[in-house]
């Protein structure tokens, strides 16, 4: 079935009507109102300006804008601001706006009694007439296009647009205001717990109370973050820090620059202000990745196999070698990292380097080798969405949101539920629960897939053991 419009394509047909942002509020859906001329009036007559998308069943996505309102007056409606549109054909983005033509404005729309929405004369574009029953999962529409009639402005051939069909998932009618849309989804888009002070205590006292499994010489979960500069690998360090301490803390060197800010390889450790003692896991931070600077693939790889000390500086226009202070050439499973966390600007991702991307997709093939554990943490996601920015606790009902993970999860190649969207503390002066309860639930599953690793690797070293012993 197609996909619904999107954030973007919204952004694309708002721009087209012109005149600034628009809200877009769904009136109709056959899917969900079923097919006739009389709901479709019922629900979109006197609606005010309104857009009408088709998804076909080879998920090419059209339509039409109307300024005017549907009202079965059964005559033609004068409408200078009409066009139809093109947003996608067989599912690859294709935008196309076809505006009516000067010439023949006085017959923008024909809002019929017996029609669903009507274009132009002739009709450019008729979606059905009377009532259309559902086969299976689509409808075989009863109308016709016919996009180069001359009434709207098309150099695009029919079945470039339609496939040459009227066969089709859905139609929906958006009736469409001045104001910024929220792209909010009716039912979220991921299975989450409450976002609430309940559950940020839950998690606090499930993550104070974490001690690794049973393995011999772990006696801390080791998570290491990798990423771009910039993209918020102290800043969660902070962030973390900033909960069990009670307060906003920058412990981690944070901030925004044009190279890392980070010279110096950490393992942090957090403590608990409930308790006084250090919790069993260290976040491990390093320079950000960036275009010809930063880690090489050698020196991330010294990084995950544990031979880099605590405070190792780094030096750009020197490699990480056998030879630097406190190299530990012989690391036991207590000084290899457990999980690697890729750590991404979600409202950049179009914009990293393709350098640095080939570093992470390097370093994965690399843990792939190796069974290690690897999730996404896509930082920002207030920069996303205004809803989230006001609200981060409505960040699994932001279609925005929902797209950047969609999104990143492709070009980083990790499962969409390895990728988990936070909001890090930058320029808070206190504590929010919401925000700390979305980065503790990342915390947490990031443990987890730690713990995943440690029990592979004691499945590893106990399967050694008994072939050792015979």
């Amino acid at each position: 079935m197609a996909k619904k419009i999107t954030v973007k394509e919204r952004k694309q047909l708002a721009a087209w009507i012109e005149q600034g942002p628009k809200t877009f509020q769904l009136l109709y859906s056959i899917q969900r109102d079923g097919c006739s001329s009389e709901m479709f009036h019922q629900k979109c007559d006197n609606q005010g300006s309104t857009v009408t998308v088709v998804y076909n069943t080879n998920n090419s996505v059209y339509g039409g804008f109307t300024a005017k309102s549907w009202a079965a007056t059964n005559t033609y409606v004068t409408d200078d601001h009409a066009f139809l549109f093109q947003l996608r054909f067989n599912g690859i983005e294709k935008f196309n706006k076809f505006p009516v033509n000067p010439s023949n404005i006085g017959n923008a729309i024909y809002p019929y009694s017996n029609y669903g929405p009507t274009f132009g004369g002739g009709h450019t574009l008729h979606c059905f007439s009377g009532s259309v029953s559902k086969n299976g999962s689509s409808y075989a529409l009863n109308g016709s296009s016919s996009f180069q009639n001359g009434y709207y402005s098309c150099s695009v051939p029919d079945g470039d647009i339609t496939n040459g069909h009227m066969n089709v998932f859905d139609l929906e009618i958006y009736r469409v205001t001045d104001g910024s849309d929220p792209c909010d989804i009716d039912e979220p888009w991921r299975k989450a717990p409450p976002l609430n002070k309940e559950h940020l205590q839950q998690l606090m006292k499930t993550i104070e109370n974490y001690c690794p499994p049973s393995v011999p010489y772990v006696s801390y979960t080791k998570i290491l973050m990798i990423g771009p500069v910039g993209a918020g690998k102290s800043s969660f360090f902070n962030t973390i820090n900033s909960i069990f301490r009670g307060r906003i803390t920058y412990q981690g060197c944070s901030g925004s620059a044009e190279h890392s800010l980070t010279s110096v390889y950490r393992q942090y450790q957090v403590k608990s202000l409930k308790t006084g003692k250090e919790l069993k896991f260290r976040l491990c931070d390093t320079c950000g990745l960036e275009e010809g600077l930063g880690p090489d693939l050698a020196d991330l790889n010294f990084l995950i196999t544990g031979n880099i000390p605590d405070r190792y500086q780094f030096n750009p226009s020197s490699p990480i070698t056998t030879d630097i202070p406190g190299f530990i050439n012989r690391p036991e499973l207590n000084d290899k990292v457990h999980c690697v966390v890729f750590v991404l600007d979600g409202s950049t991702v179009d914009v990293i380097p393709q350098s640095v991307f080939d570093k992470m997709k390097q370093v994965q093939i690399r843990m792939n080798k190796i069974a290690e554990s690897r999730v996404v943490l896509m930082t920002k996601i207030d920069k996303l969405s205004k809803t989230v920015q006001d609200d981060v606790s409505k960040v699994f009902v932001s279609e925005e949101v929902k797209e950047a993970v969609d999104k990143v999860s492709q070009m980083i190649g990790v499962p969409r539920g390895n990728v988990f969207p936070i909001k890090n503390y930058e320029n808070e002066i206190c504590l929010d629960d919401s925000t700390s309860c979305l980065a503790l639930v990342a915390l947490e599953l990031i443990i987890n897939f730690a713990e995943d690793y440690l029990a592979d690797q004691t499945d590893v070293v106990d399967t050694v053991n008994r072939k050792t012993s015979k």
